[in-house]
């Protein structure tokens, strides 16, 4: 049997981008001769990509769903919204802003139907500002120094997903994540590939650098507590060093007497100290701080509207397990939002 395909766009006021993603991206799915889908998640656009969505689903109802989120969660999270609206044997993501061609899903799909659960793309020549490159480099060292997980191209969102996995994903209920690297902590046979890039047509990037720092904030934390060990490691390595230092300097009090000279070294030595035990506090902060988050048991996202059709008949819906055993059924945040989905427009 043929596999089908879900495609989900993550969509955050890309209004001057759809209509150029609408022509490219439904011919490059036609091409691939099996049943598909393309699912578009508006994330809180402010501007009219919601209604541009809207229109696209009138104009193709039959391979177009559209969900419509409450406010802007985050690209991460408006993928995971996505994911629990898939019908699909493969799960594609894709950004709407075409840095990554529609025409390459065909390779991902391929490498999905020779066995790989998991395919991770990396961008052949990178149009990008240096800065972005230079950030990114910087940021896959620290990623591959803290954790477990090898991503060549973290920043390429165009990533192919077993069923299995986006199933096992569905299943996870951190408030901050990170969609791909989550996906390669539950695959069997991840395999990467290379895939063309190109420029921005339209539109302006929605990560700044600040957003970078906090993105890989969640990665890290998220996926190790090798900073928290770090700090541990160096507390001790610097308290050590301390107290060889009060003994030379005792030593130096015994034999040559008072001094005063030194003091600004030591206030040198006191105010390093000093930052290295902020920088330390601020990393236990931010493990606290997700903690916090989590046991609020807020929802990640809410779910305004779900533009559908209804169920093709060539998708056969794939429901998730019951409440798995072993889970906090409480804590299982996707049973409530497939609830919420569930019900009509005058409950809500």
């Amino acid at each position: 049997m043929t596999a089908t395909v879900s495609v989900v766009i993550p969509v955050y006021n890309e209004e001057a981008a759809l209509e150029s993603l609408f022509a490219r991206l439904y011919p490059a799915l036609d091409q691939l001769e099996r049943p598909y889908e393309a699912i578009f998640v508006d994330d809180g656009s402010s501007d009219r990509s919601a209604a541009v969505l809207r229109e696209q689903f009138e104009r193709r109802p039959d391979t177009t769903r559209v969900v419509l989120l409450t406010r802007n969660a985050g690209q991460h999270m408006a993928i995971l919204a996505g994911f629990a609206n898939t019908r699909g044997d493969y799960i594609i993501t894709l950004d709407a802003d075409l840095q990554n061609p529609p025409e390459e899903i065909g390779k991902l799909v391929a490498a999905m139907d020779e066995g790989a659960d998991y395919v991770g793309t990396v961008r052949a020549r990178r149009h990008d500002v240096y800065w972005r490159k230079l950030a990114s480099r910087m940021m896959n060292r620290i990623r591959e120094g803290t954790t477990q997980i090898q991503i060549t191209d973290q920043g390429c969102m165009l990533r192919g997903y077993h069923r299995s996995i986006v199933e096992a994903i569905n299943r996870c209920v951190e408030v901050s994540t990170f969609v791909p690297a989550l996906g390669y902590t539950f695959a069997r046979h991840p395999v990467e590939i290379e895939v063309a890039h190109a420029e921005r047509t339209a539109g302006q990037s929605k990560y700044s650098i600040y957003r970078l720092i906090r993105l890989n904030f969640d990665l890290m934390t998220g996926f190790s507590v090798v900073p928290l060990q770090f700090f541990t490691m160096a507390g001790m390595a610097l308290a050590l060093m301390s107290f060889f230092f009060v003994v030379v300097l005792a030593v130096r009090r015994l034999i040559v007497g008072s001094e005063v000279q030194g003091v600004f070294t030591l206030f040198g030595i006191v105010f390093f100290l000093i930052g290295v035990l902020l920088v330390g506090l601020g990393v236990v902060g931010e493990y606290v701080g997700r903690i916090y988050e989590q046991v609020r048991q807020r929802p990640r996202y809410t779910i305004s509207a779900v533009l559908e059709e209804g169920e093709p008949r060539r998708f056969e819906r794939r429901a998730l397990p019951e409440v798995r055993r072993g889970l906090h059924p409480e804590l299982d945040h996707t049973e409530m939002l497939l609830a919420e989905r569930a019900r009509g427009p005058a409950e809500r």
